[in-house]
């Protein structure tokens, strides 16, 4: 059985690692006023960011199920099976719209999965899958593993400007602030499938140190972990906390990553984050 992995463009997995492995892109959308922008093809992070210092901040939509119905038809002329790998279900539309496009699609089956969070975190999934098709792996197969790798898949986010919270509704006009003169940096986390706040804590620095901790007391045991930095704009902040985290945790891989138009409307500029699994 032949299997394709699809995922879509809030998993921020770079072109040419999509390419190598074979890893189909469906893209969210982010909105200024009328004008509409696939993310990762017709807008990329640095393009949005400097958008935003403009413009009103955009709004952002997912894919339309025929785009789903189109992709998954012409998979069918190829492959047995796809795997269907996307971003929660408690903060977008986008993985039901892949199951309703999968029951209207017969010539191949759909293995949907819902990463129940976003970014390269979700793009760990969307890999890991990939890899495991190219060897011949079945689908059952692979999503035993993504199952798996669900029970150790962490990752905590601080933003930076609590206005973008207060926008989405996850923040009181009060709370945002208060919280903006006392420096309040709330950790975030996926919990049942929604963002939530974790933590509040009074200072960037303080809130980064934070998540170190949590990653630290997460790795304590000997395993190989897989973790990536996510930043909203921030690249020198991030490579310089990769070179400290390596020098600490020799026991972890880490890359960095970002965070695109989609997540980057709901979180704002300057958001830092760091997700984790347990490789094996």
């Amino acid at each position: 059985m032949k299997t394709a992995v699809v995922t879509d463009s809030t998993a921020y997995i770079p072109k040419e690692l999509r390419e190598q492995l074979n890893i189909h892109m469906i893209p969210l959308n982010v909105i200024f006023g009328t004008e509409a922008y696939q993310e990762e093809v017709e807008i990329s992070a640095a393009d949005f960011y400097e958008e935003v210092k403009t413009k009103d901040l955009p709004t952002t939509s997912q894919p339309p199920i025929g785009q789903f119905v189109e992709l998954f038809e012409q998979l069918g002329k190829e492959y047995d099976a796809v795997i269907s790998i996307h971003l929660s279900s408690g903060i977008s539309g986008t993985f039901q719209g892949a199951v309703t496009a999968g029951s209207m699609v017969e010539q191949l089956a759909l293995y949907p999965f819902d990463s129940e969070i976003s970014c390269m975190v979700q793009g760990f999934y969307a890999i890991e899958a990939a890899e495991m098709a190219n060897r011949g792996e079945k689908p059952e197969a692979i999503m035993n593993r993504l199952d798996e790798m669900k029970r150790s898949m962490r990752a905590y986010f601080m933003v930076d400007d609590l206005s973008h919270l207060q926008r989405g509704g996850r923040l009181s006009s009060a709370q945002a602030l208060i919280g903006s003169l006392l420096q309040v940096k709330p950790l975030l986390h996926f919990e049942d499938k929604m963002i939530v706040p974790f933590e509040k804590i009074r200072t960037r620095k303080k809130a980064m140190n934070r998540i170190v901790e949590l990653l630290t007391e997460a790795t304590a045991a000997e395993a190989e972990y897989e973790a990536v930095i996510i930043h909203a704009n921030r690249e020198a902040e991030a490579i310089a906390w990769k070179t400290e985290l390596e020098t600490n945790l020799p026991q972890v891989r880490f890359s960095i990553s970002y965070f695109g138009p989609v997540i980057g409307t709901h979180l704002g500029e300057g958001a830092m984050g760091l997700g984790w699994y347990k490789k094996r």
